[in-house]
């Protein structure tokens, strides 16, 4: 491995564990800012949907079989259907969607 990768490599570790350990140890108190409470709140569902929502456009043969699905599975999930209806009935959309247009 050339000293580079290995250079890079540990950049990347010095990063990551700074940016996990840094909060830890600068914050001592509770937050007491609504603000900041509810953006931490919400941080983890939206890094969640910034990686998901594109994901399912793009990952069939036609963009329009993943919006479809998408628009399917907000449907069931919004009426309370469980995880594996979910996917499942975004799995159905998909497969009949393109066999019609592919």
């Amino acid at each position: 491995m050339s000293t580079n990768a290995v250079l890079y490599i540990l950049v990347m570790a010095a990063t990551t564990y700074a940016i996990r350990v840094l909060p830890l140890t600068l914050i001592k108190k509770p937050i007491e800012n609504v603000f900041i409470q509810s953006f931490l709140y919400y941080v983890p569902y939206v890094t969640l949907a910034v990686m998901t929502f594109p994901a399912m456009i793009q990952a069939t043969a036609s963009p329009v079989a993943g919006i479809l699905a998408m628009i399917i599975g907000i449907g069931c999930a919004w009426l309370g259907a469980n995880l594996f209806i979910v996917a499942g009935s975004c799995c159905a959309v998909v497969f009949i969607t393109e066999l019609l247009l592919v």
